[in-house]
């Protein structure tokens, strides 16, 4: 990851989950980082921690048009992480994240059209693009139908930057990740991450609910995999306009993988529920991605575990934890 050394690069959503990983590796590898955050107050903690690093925090908006210009101009690499997720969320109030996912992207990518089209954007989509595909790991070419509001709007941002790919030149490559987990997560956020919502459960002695039997698959990847693979989608080199699965391939059933954490913490307890009417409606069934093209033609692939990343990660939440 030399190839970073002192390479301008631009972060939004950079103070979230993912974008905290992303931005203390950047820093490690000797990027010079600017962070976009639409409320530092709410990670005040992180920003004041990176910005002693030397990162350059700014709080605006991504849908505030002038803004966008002023942090684009001059990025060599724009990982475009901004964004509100939750899939039941964004059915209950899917004009917030119209605006947020969808106006939020368009106003950025009209900056870099404007001032930088010399920047390579990495946008993260997801896996609920693809409709339910069962046994079979889900290629990049597999069929879209997505079942909620929130994955439209992920792949009508796709759409954006192909088409700003065609018109005027813009860079892109896309990530459509799995299920992340990891250090990272406030166990405050609820709509999204459930692996890192299981472990703040089962740590806090309380009940870990698994909606049916709980037999449904999932593909999850620790999120050290998710930002190298993010990394390599912004390296210099690589083909621009094209999608790229990052996950595991292999696929966990959901409460096995509640069982797991709960052994692991050595608290929590489990307990089934029936199917809420619309978690049923948009739930995907089973999900394993297909990561053969990342690693055939970037040479990325995971590398912690299931169990080495839960153990990594309920060892951190316990000592966040600890008094």
């Amino acid at each position: 990851m030399t190839v970073y050394q002192d390479r301008a690069v631009l972060v939004t959503g950079g103070l979230g989950f993912v974008g905290s990983n992303l931005t203390d590796r950047l820093v490690a590898i000797g990027a010079r980082v600017t962070v976009v955050t639409p409320l530092r107050a709410r990670h005040a903690e992180s920003a004041l921690a990176f910005e002693k690093r030397g990162v350059h925090i700014v709080e605006a908006d991504v849908r505030d048009p002038e803004a966008m210009r002023v942090v684009v101009a001059g990025a060599d690499v724009i990982f475009n992480l901004a964004g509100q997720s939750g899939a039941a969320r964004s059915v209950d109030d899917p004009l917030t994240d119209l605006d947020v996912n969808c106006r939020g992207s368009l106003v950025l990518l009209e900056a870099v059209r404007e001032v930088n089209r010399d920047a390579k954007v990495v946008f993260i989509s997801s896996r609920l693009t693809y409709e339910q595909v069962g046994e079979q790991p889900a290629r990049e070419d597999y069929d879209l139908a997505p079942r909620c509001t929130h994955a439209i709007h992920k792949l009508a941002v796709e759409q954006y930057l192909r088409m700003y790919q065609q018109l005027f030149g813009v860079r892109y490559a896309v990530a459509r990740v799995t299920n992340p987990y990891g250090p990272g997560q406030p166990g405050a956020r609820t709509d999204y991450g459930i692996v890192n919502r299981m472990i703040h459960l089962a740590l806090a002695g309380e009940t870990i609910t698994v909606y049916g039997d709980g037999r449904q698959r999932r593909d999850y990847i620790y999120i050290e995999d998710v930002v190298e693979a993010l990394l390599r989608l912004g390296e210099r080199g690589v083909p621009d306009g094209v999608t790229y699965n990052v996950g595991t391939g292999l696929g966990t059933a959901f409460v096995d993988m509640a069982r797991a954490i709960i052994t692991m913490a050595g608290r929590g307890r489990l307990e089934h529920a029936p199917w809420p009417m619309l978690a049923q409606q948009i739930e995907t069934g089973d999900f394993r991605a297909d990561i053969s093209r990342i690693q055939t033609e970037l040479g990325w692939q995971p590398r912690v575990a299931l169990e080495d990343g839960l153990q990594r990660t309920v060892a951190h939440y316990r000592a966040c934890a600890a008094p």
